[in-house]
């Protein structure tokens, strides 16, 4: 636990773009909402990898939005069933079914379906409210945190040292 709190901490601090944390947290949050052998979740991996985000943010976010899937799983399943029983939208599932892609995409699964069409709505909001949340906390918490006897007194605590370990990696690689 406090590893993953280094880390956490450690892509906060570091000299990463808050923006390249925000979509890897919103991609994350794609991936981990939705289920996970799903085709749209290989276009997400695909755009990670080529997009240039931060892994560390994407790998903790993925996990932290799988575990509020199994909580969302029942609104997502009505969601997704009020969309797939829609009447006008018949035509537009059975032309998807008929299809080799749209069977590979597993769009008729009722979790998936309205889990993705949440996440898609969330995406631009996540990537703005997470961009504001980290340029505010390195302009203003970050300087005082630094400066308070907590941060002196974790200093000289074990979870300083992991921290320390896990920082200096980046610096070896």
């Amino acid at each position: 636990m406090l590893t993953i709190l280094a880390k956490i901490l450690k892509t906060l601090n570091s000299e990463t773009e808050p923006i390249q944390i925000s979509l890897a947290l919103s991609f994350a949050m794609i991936a981990g909402l939705t289920p996970l052998w799903s085709l749209h979740n290989i276009l997400v991996l695909l755009l990670v990898l080529i997009l240039r985000v931060n892994l560390t943010s994407f790998m903790l976010g993925w996990l932290g939005f799988s575990g509020i899937a199994y909580v969302l799983d029942p609104l997502f399943h009505v969601l997704g069933l009020h969309i797939l029983n829609n009447g006008t939208l018949q035509g537009l599932w059975t032309t998807l079914y008929n299809s080799t892609l749209g069977r590979l995409s597993n769009f008729n699964n009722s979790i998936l379906m309205g889990s993705l069409i949440i996440s898609l709505g969330l995406f631009i909001p996540l990537i703005l409210l997470s961009n504001f949340i980290i340029v505010n906390y390195r302009e203003h918490i970050l300087t005082w945190v630094m400066k308070s006897r907590i941060v002196h007194a974790l200093k000289a605590s074990k979870f300083y040292s992991i921290y320390q370990s896990i920082s200096d990696w980046g610096r070896l690689a």
